[in-house]
């Protein structure tokens, strides 16, 4: 087999992936924020929900039998319901500003429709100032992301995991990539919202600590007599877990050239490595997510190739949790 010289990219971040650029804000006394994926022009997009209580926006529009297979951005907001207003800003910002979206029959007088999919976390009870009234933030939340995109990617306490929990501790939002020598670049963005722990249970140990890249996430190690044991974690929210209250959503985006169908399936292993990273997980209560955006221009792959391309987004995935959740315990908001 040929051997793979794989490893993170220069920023070790989504952003890694060619075209692909990060817009995020946030609102302090909300104690909140929304992460914009702006694609450089409209991408094949694909979605995979696992969580038993998603909040999420356009995934229907996502199955391959439907009609539209791109995406012109990707929307991660805080807020759960309310968040999903984020997607309206970025919606009215690529019809107004950038003239982009789809459109069946081009006539005059009549603006494109931009593809925009959404989920979102919640992040209601974290003690910010949700006292809004009519007036959510996210629109203008989702906007501002927008106009920011192209700065560095924050972690951490930053974007739609500002104010985020995971487990009995906090979240975030974090981001991880890989490049290999023969052109494939990966990234993944992931808020960690989760009702399960991302950490083993009586040790500060990630649970993915075995795909960690140099010491991204300090570098922690369980003790080698250290042996899981069965039922529920006791570092997890088990105290008012609801329907819509915890959840890890998150975009990977990859060089390649995917079809649709193509797509999901990487959606579908990526899913993977949540499982890796948090336990418990893909619970009724959690409203786990992921996108995966393709490249237009890229390799069109083999089964094979797809296979490499779903193991690495996993492993992607699987560091930019314990990323975000290591960010936002060591670096403050940002």
């Amino acid at each position: 087999m040929t051997e793979h010289k794989t490893k993170p990219g220069p920023k070790n971040d989504i952003t890694d992936v060619p075209g692909i650029a990060v817009g995020q804000s946030e609102d302090a006394s909300v104690n909140t924020g929304v992460t914009v994926v702006l694609p450089e022009s409209a991408r094949v997009c694909a979605c995979d929900v696992r969580g038993g209580g998603p909040g999420t926006r356009e995934t229907d529009l996502l199955n391959p039998s439907t009609l539209v297979d791109k995406a012109d951005a990707v929307v991660l907001s805080g807020g759960s319901s309310y968040g999903l207003g984020a997607a309206d800003g970025v919606t009215a910002w690529l019809g107004g500003v950038r003239k982009q979206g789809f459109s069946l029959v081009q006539a005059p007088g009549v603006p494109p429709s931009p593809i925009v999919p959404a989920a979102i976390l919640y992040d209601l009870a974290n003690d910010g100032d949700k006292n809004w009234g009519e007036m959510a933030p996210y629109r203008q939340l989702g906007r501002r992301a927008c106009e920011c995109a192209g700065a560095p990617l924050l972690q951490g306490r930053a974007g739609a995991g500002f104010g985020a929990l995971a487990g009995d501790g906090v979240g975030g939002l974090g981001s991880a990539s890989y490049v290999s020598a023969d052109g494939l670049a990966i990234g993944a963005l992931v808020a960690v919202n989760s009702f399960g722990s991302v950490k083993m249970p009586g040790t500060n140990a990630f649970w993915a600590w075995a795909w960690e890249e140099g010491t991204e996430f300090g570098g922690r190690r369980p003790d080698p007599k250290w042996r899981p044991v069965a039922d529920m974690p006791p570092d997890t929210k088990l105290g008012a877990a609801a329907p819509r209250q915890n959840t890890t959503i998150g975009v990977v985006a990859v060089s390649a050239s995917l079809t649709q169908a193509q797509a999901q399936r990487i959606a579908v292993m990526a899913q993977d490595g949540i499982a890796r990273a948090i336990r418990p997980v893909h619970g009724p209560t959690d409203g786990d997510a992921l996108f995966v955006l393709a490249n237009n221009d890229g390799p069109t792959p083999d089964p094979m190739m797809l296979t490499r391309i779903g193991l690495l987004a996993a492993d992607c995935v699987a560091r930019a949790i314990a990323r975000g959740v290591f960010e936002a315990e060591n670096h403050g908001q940002k």
